[in-house]
């Protein structure tokens, strides 16, 4: 049994405290706020076994007119936020193209089909059956040529990696979804991924779980770490090992350990909506570039990504996914005064850091998600705690691939 310091109290880093628990070692927590109330809290709330590939920068022509003139809302950006992080971007731009993304997607679809296998103990055991939903999530489609496409990707899909999905036409989702009142041609139901109805609240419960169980959450400056002899220390919390699990905060930290991270930081935006009949589903409006989710606080319209240094208080992605929802609910009142923001930690080559950090004894990555930390948490927990262990872990998920790449 060792002590361990797991530095973040995301989905990533609460998961990973309840791997190493599991595997009898003392495990404390550091994070300046409560569980679950940062980049966790931000997302659709999707548990998303469905989404075997990770998200590709668009590269055709016409999208990338389209994004540098800011015309759409898949990606925004200013020349701040770009500037501030062009060489990761490029980088994420170069394994957006076909042959590298393939090869990441083999990685990443064998992470995402794990998800709801491992979150599904850590919900019972936590008690949260109640914020969650087992039945799918729906993917609109309005033009012939967008529903032909989704047929073929779900046909692929389910033959590289058993997604279930089916093609549903209008009148079977106005029948599923009877608070819809546009005319949509088709849909995808994505149906054996998972959702919750408030994503905080499960982060929280997995804490209390953790907590229960004999773990200790302190409330402190994890940026604070440092060696002190043979052990690590953070605020007051002395450990064998430490795992960083900032999000987006970590490379800051691991540049004090020899680790340059190269990041990209996908700004995000939600805001909550009231409604008297919402849908029984989380709607994926893709082609409004937004998600449209059942949430205990009223409808969560979550946005697409935005590439700036400071947030707006009045998004435009926001404010054309309200738009979208006008059209398809009716809609009522926001629930906030000001939306949420938070930012998405992405890896240029898409796949997180998962492992040991060169040349620091005993110190370990555990970031870098991208959209998919609420999803995977508790995957890649698994595969640190048994690395931790003295497994052999994942050789693509290791962060000695970005000394080696640079040498």
């Amino acid at each position: 049994m060792a002590e361990v310091l797991v530095l973040g109290a995301g989905m990533v880093g609460v998961t990973t405290g309840l791997a190493l628990q599991a595997r009898g070692h003392q495990v404390t927590i550091i994070d300046r706020g409560s569980p679950g109330r940062e980049t966790s809290y931000g997302n659709a709330g999707l548990i998303q076994t469905e989404a075997v590939e990770p998200y590709a920068m668009p590269l055709q022509p016409a999208a990338l007119i389209q994004i540098a003139m800011g015309r759409g809302y898949d990606v925004k950006w200013n020349v701040p936020g770009l500037a501030a992080q062009v060489g990761a971007v490029w980088k994420y731009a170069v394994n957006s193209l076909p042959a590298a993304h393939r090869r990441a997607s083999v990685t990443w679809g064998k992470l995402i089909r794990q998800s709801t296998e491992r979150h599904g103990p850590l919900i019972a055991a936590a008690g949260a059956d109640n914020i969650i939903r087992r039945d799918g999530y729906i993917e609109l489609h309005r033009t012939a040529a967008k529903l032909q496409k989704a047929q073929k990707n779900a046909e692929r899909f389910m033959t590289e990696f058993g997604v279930q999905a089916r093609l549903i036409d209008g009148a079977e989702l106005r029948a599923m979804e009877p608070s819809i009142k546009a005319d949509i041609l088709g849909a995808t139901h994505w149906s054996d991924s998972w959702n919750s109805s408030d994503p905080g609240a499960l982060v929280a419960a997995y804490a209390a779980l953790f907590q229960r169980q004999g773990g200790r959450i302190v409330n402190g400056d994890a940026g604070d770490l440092h060696r002190k002899g043979n052990a690590w220390v953070a605020d007051e919390a002395t450990g064998e090992h430490a795992v960083v699990a900032l999000g987006p905060w970590s490379p800051m930290l691991t540049a004090r350990f020899g680790l340059k991270v190269p990041m990209v930081y996908k700004r995000g935006y939600h805001r909550h909506y009231r409604m008297e009949a919402a849908p029984h589903h989380p709607i994926a409006d893709f082609g409004n570039s937004v998600v449209f989710s059942p949430m205990r606080r009223g409808l969560r319209i979550a946005t697409a990504a935005e590439l700036t240094l400071h947030p707006r208080s009045t998004p435009p992605q926001l404010r054309h996914g309200e738009e979208a929802a006008r059209e398809l609910f009716d809609l009522g009142s926001p629930v906030e005064a000001e939306p949420w923001t938070g930012r998405r930690p992405c890896m240029p080559d898409m796949l997180p850091l998962v492992g040991r950090i060169p040349d620091q004894p005993n110190l370990w990555a555990h970031f870098g998600h991208g959209h998919q930390g609420f999803t995977l948490g508790p995957v890649t927990a698994e595969i640190l705690a048994d690395e931790l262990d003295g497994g052999e872990g994942w050789e693509a998920l290791q962060p000695a691939r970005l000394k080696a790449r640079k040498g």
